[in-house]
């Protein structure tokens, strides 16, 4: 049980702890903005200082200052989804395209921050020019960054001025690879030119191909380690509980492919959002998998303790670590997305009131079953009654509670009628009674029915499940038709189906016990008294019998005599027997 809170308090705590880190970050973000200056953008002089810099120190083995050269680039009229893959490529488009036409003189550069755009060169199908923004930046204008790859086209058959033997190695691998293909696989059949129809193939084939051999690989590893493992809940592990990580190793080869082609910008945003949702749909999933890993562990771990608390808080443990990592996993899609995660929930705040209205029934089921953990109210195989409900208890949930019915339907009720509803917990009985009747005819002699009731006594002594420290058999009621022995019993089975099985065991001891003393049962049954003429016309015999007969004080006395000598002989003149002790 506490290993269980202590794993539900560790993941949560550090779920929140990344939240607020995010929120900090984000708010960080939001409080100071870079002024050009400091970002090294006031000027043209700078900008290109800024670019040639970074993109220098790339070759020199810092990969992390793509950022600061893109940082130069107007790349507004791009596709979010899609600018940091395509900033890089036009990163180094740029630097081939500088290469190949002049050598830079930073000092021949105006370094006035106040002026018109500045051209660095002109070409037959664009420019290469920089421009002031709204926000003071001077930056790549959107002209010559959409001009790049035509001019890079134009510039293909001259060589780079600047004179540097490992440059090739830093180009994008789509430019050096196109440089060297055929004009029949440069050309455009059908929105992209062959050469990407063909890489795209490939791109997919590959994906499918690692995705299959990942998946067989991992197969193999879990049944490894099932057969290895010491824990026997893992042993119980699907095989294709890593299918998810293939699935990822698909989506970056995917992924990676796409990047390399360098596809045009409506394609590229198309299969890349596609890669992406792939990507967190299996993310996603692995988590899943996780969730049930961890669910294995901690169900067994439960099994080995007496508390069925543990029982109840493992599926609830389970659901909730499964919508936890579904909120993380649509935040994650939605930041690749480019979307405005902080706005959404900004809306959400907005609509709080109609949502906190809406989610009045979800929050009373969150209450109602966190009332039945606590209150322990039932746990999983109780027999309960609800209102009109009786059955056995399946599943609790966060929402609903699943009851199998004796005529074994499946009842799902809101855990929030526990908050109010009267719940008979049949499961949680110590015992199990059973009030009866034993008739016995009237002509059964006394002696024998206190015979007959030690008899049933000592038979409660000597059965194995029955309570032997309260129990009650007696002479209980002088029925119409018969003789009523009280047998009012209880026994400390598990179960139903034992009870049944022991209830029966003692009443055929009764019926043997029974007619082993010749004792009969008595049923219902009715005596007609038929009245002759004669019966009713002889007054003159009636008055003889009723001066002949005793007077009502002969006969109450001897009555009172008669009842002494019963007393006196069953518990004794003036004697008060003593409460009954078991």
């Amino acid at each position: 049980m506490k290993k269980i809170l202590l794993a539900l308090i560790l993941i949560l705590s550090a779920g929140f702890s990344y939240s607020e880190e995010s929120t900090a970050t984000a708010t960080a973000n939001t409080i100071h903005i870079a002024s050009p200056e400091e970002l090294g953008l006031s000027s043209p002089r700078e900008t290109f200082t800024t670019f040639l810099h970074s993109m220098n120190d790339i070759k020199r083995g810092k990969p992390e200052r793509i950022d600061k050269a893109t940082s130069t680039l107007d790349l507004s009229a791009i596709n979010p989804l899609i600018r940091e893959e395509k900033g890089r490529d036009l990163a180094w488009m740029l630097l081939e395209a500088i290469d190949k036409t002049k050598i830079v003189k930073l000092d021949t550069i105006p370094a006035k921050k106040t002026a018109s755009p500045y051209v660095f060169a002109h070409y037959e199908n664009g420019s290469i020019s920089l421009v002031k923004s709204h926000n003071e930046r001077w930056l790549f204008s959107q002209n010559t960054v959409s001009s790049l790859p035509a001019i890079i086209d134009e510039l293909a058959s001259k060589k780079t001025l600047k004179i540097d033997d490992e440059n090739a190695q830093y180009i994008p691998w789509h430019i050096q690879f196109r440089q060297q293909l055929p004009d029949s696989l440069r050309t455009r059949s059908f929105l992209l030119e062959n050469w990407k129809w063909l890489g795209i193939l490939l791109s997919i084939a590959l994906g499918v191909i690692a995705d299959k051999a990942t998946s067989f690989i991992l197969q193999l590893f879990v049944r490894n380690f099932r057969s290895k493992t010491k824990t026997q809940a893992f042993k119980d592990t699907p095989e294709d509980m890593l299918r998810p990580l293939a699935m990822l190793v698909m989506a970056a080869i995917w992924w990676a492919g796409l990047n390399l082609l360098a596809l045009p910008d409506q394609a590229m945003i198309i299969l890349l959002v596609a890669v992406k949702i792939l990507a967190g749909i299996a993310g996603v999933w692995g988590a899943y998998r996780l969730v049930d890993l961890v669910t294995l562990y901690l169900r067994y771990q439960a099994s080995k303790t007496d508390n069925k608390v543990d029982d109840v808080l493992v599926p609830l443990i389970r659901k909730t670590l499964k919508v936890f990592v579904t909120v993380i996993g649509i935040t994650f899609i939605a930041s690749n997305l480019n979307l405005n995660v902080s706005s959404l929930l900004a809306s959400l705040g907005l609509g709080g009131l109609a949502f906190a209205l809406a989610a009045k029934d979800v929050v009373q089921n969150l209450f109602g079953s966190i009332t039945v953990i606590l209150d322990q109210t039932f746990h999983n195989g109780d027999w309960i009654v609800v209102n009109d409900i009786e059955g056995s208890v399946e599943e609790v949930g966060l929402r609903s509670t699943k009851i199998r019915t004796f005529y074994d339907s499946l009842i799902t009720l809101p855990n929030s009628i526990f908050i109010t509803a009267k719940v008979d917990n049949m499961g949680q009985r110590r015992y199990r009674r059973l009030k009866c009747n034993v008739s016995l005819t009237y002509d059964t002699p006394p002696d024998k029915i206190e015979a007959f009731c030690e008899g049933v006594r000592e038979i409660i002594r000597l059965h194995p499940y029955m309570r032997k420290d309260y129990f009650h058999v007696y002479l209980n009621a002088l029925g119409a038709s018969s003789l009523d022995v009280l047998v009012y019993v209880f026994w400390e089975t598990p179960d139903w189906s034992t009870e049944l099985r022991e209830r029966q065991r003692f009443l055929l001891d009764i019926l043997r016990l029974a007619k082993t003393q010749q004792i009969d049962m008595a049923f219902p049954t009715q005596t007609l008294h038929l009245l002759t003429p004669s019966d009713t016309q002889n007054p003159i015999n009636d008055a003889r019998s009723e001066s002949n007969s005793p007077s009502v004080d002969s006969l109450s006395e001897q009555s009172r005599n008669a009842a002494k000598n019963i007393v006196s002989k069953s518990t004794g003149l003036d004697i008060k027997p003593p409460a009954v002790k078991f």
